[in-house]
């Protein structure tokens, strides 16, 4: 799985994916088997071979962390004031007919208050990185009447639902049937 499908790692999970391995160089050192580091550390032994390898050709170096692949175009404090805006929802920007944040919408956004021009499928792995979801808006009618559906089920259903039968043991006989 390569990014957890959250749309890439934020920078502690780099970090921490480079002391992982870090700890794999100094078990090389020590001569540990792939099989072995690979169950220490929980991660797949081809991972494991892939870093044993570019430890071979490049030493500690190697298995250093070279960054994100791609780098975030806001910065820590955009990113809050972008996050606080969405907070707010989206009728404080104008979208009153569903109240759903799309991608385009938050394209949009971020193209009012920064200036900074991204795709939407980058808009998507930016909110995944941050812990944003995707939203499912309730699909309900607008006319939808709660009182007159809290009633009906008081009154009308109990009225129409047969009722329960009682409790008798049954039978898988076709020759003797069950009680009741």
């Amino acid at each position: 799985m390569r990014y957890g499908q959250r749309g890439g790692y934020t920078p502690a999970e780099q970090e921490r994916r480079e002391r992982v391995r870090l700890q794999a160089a100094e078990w090389f050192e020590a001569g540990e088997p792939t099989r072995t580091v690979a169950a220490r550390l929980r991660v797949h032994e081809r991972s494991v071979t892939r870093w044993r390898k570019a430890w071979r050709e490049g030493g500690r170096p190697a298995l250093l962390s070279k960054g994100p692949v791609s780098r975030e175009k806001l910065s820590a404090a955009q990113w809050a004031r972008l996050d606080a805006e969405l907070r707010r929802g989206p009728l404080a920007w104008g979208y009153a007919e569903d109240q759903c944040w799309t991608l385009g919408r938050i394209k949009t956004l971020i193209g009012r208050l920064f200036h900074i021009g991204y795709t939407i499928e980058g808009v998507g792995k930016l909110m995944h990185r941050h812990g944003w979801s995707v939203q499912v808006p309730a699909r309900r009618a607008i006319e939808r009447d709660q009182e007159a559906i809290a009633l009906w089920k008081a009154e009308v259903w109990p009225a129409v639902k047969e009722p329960r039968r009682t409790w008798a043991p049954t039978s898988a006989s076709k020759t003797k049937p069950g009680r009741g």
